[in-house]
C-alpha cells in the first residue's frame, strides 16, 4: 500500500476519466483523496495531455516530484479511436455545438473513406477548432467562438503516423488515429468530411495510449477513491 511519502516522491497513476468529466475535475478529485486519506493540506498532482469532456479515456496523472515529468510526457504520441460522422458540421466540431449544416453522403462510399485516410498521414499543417482551450491576444479561443466574434486561427503542423478505418456504418465511420502532441481529433474529422466532399463531425473520442501508457493499465476514479479508502480502513 502506497504511503503518503510515495506520493509526494511521486507517483505516476492512470486513469481512465469518464465521459463529462473535465481533465481539471479528476486532478481535482485525486488530489482530494490523497489530502483526505493521509490527512494532509497540501499535494502536487497534474495530468500529461486534457481530454475534452465529451471524450474519455487515458489520463496519466503524476504527483508529487512527478508532476516535474508532466511535459515529457505530454510530448508523447497519442492512439485515439472513436467516430466520425459524416454529412453534418456543427461550430465546434463535435457534439459540444448544434449541427449548423448538412450535407449529402450519397457519393461517399466504402473505398473512397478508406482512401480518404492516405491525405493525412505524415506531417501536416491543422487548424484547431475556434471552439478550443488555446489562446490569442491573452483570451481563449472558445470565449471569441461564444460570443460570436471572428477570430483568425493559426495552423500549426501536426504528425499523424497510423489513420485506420476500424468500421464504416454511414454516416458513422470509426477510426483509430496515431498523432503527435498538438494534434486536435476534432479538426481531423472536420477536415475528412471536408475531403470527401461533403460535412464531418466527430462523435465519439477515447484516447487509448500515451507513449508506452495504455488504457488496459487505467484505473477508473472510483477504483482510485476506493484503493485509498480500504487503505484508511485497514490502518
Amino acid at each position: 500500500m502506497l504511503t503518503e511519502k510515495d506520493y509526494k516522491d511521486g507517483q505516476i497513476i492512470l486513469i481512465d476519466k469518464p465521459l463529462q468529466w473535465t481533465s481539471f475535475q479528476v486532478v481535482n478529485k485525486l488530489r482530494w483523496c490523497i489530502r483526505k486519506s493521509f490527512g494532509i493540506k497540501k499535494i502536487k498532482v497534474g495530468h500529461a495531455g486534457t481530454l475534452d469532456p465529451l471524450a474519455s479515456g487515458l489520463l496519466v496523472i503524476c504527483t508529487g516530484k512527478f508532476t516535474k515529468r508532466l511535459q515529457e510526457f505530454q510530448g508523447q504520441i497519442k492512439e485515439y479511436t472513436g467516430t466520425i460522422t459524416l454529412g453534418a458540421t456543427t461550430p465546434s466540431y463535435d457534439l459540444e455545438t448544434k449541427i449548423d449544416q448538412t450535407f449529402s453522403i450519397d457519393h461517399i462510399f466504402e473505398n473512397s473513406i478508406k482512401n480518404a485516410t492516405s491525405s493525412f498521414i505524415g506531417e501536416i499543417e491543422q487548424y484547431p477548432p475556434v471552439f478550443s482551450a488555446l489562446k490569442k491576444d491573452g483570451k481563449r479561443l472558445y470565449e471569441y467562438a461564444r460570443e460570436g466574434e471572428h477570430v483568425d486561427v493559426t495552423p500549426r503542423t501536426i504528425t499523424i503516423s497510423e489513420f485506420e478505418i476500424t468500421r464504416i456504418q454511414l454516416p458513422e465511420v470509426d477510426f483509430r488515429v496515431v498523432c503527435s502532441k498538438g494534434t486536435y481529433i476534432r479538426s481531423l474529422a472536420h477536415d475528412f468530411g471536408k475531403h470527401l466532399k461533403s460535412g464531418a463531425h466527430l462523435t465519439a473520442l477515447r484516447r487509448t495510449k500515451i507513449g508506452s501508457f495504455s488504457i488496459d493499465e487505467a484505473i477508473s476514479v472510483q477504483s482510485f477513491e476506493n484503493q485509498l479508502q480500504t487503505k484508511i480502513e485497514t490502518t
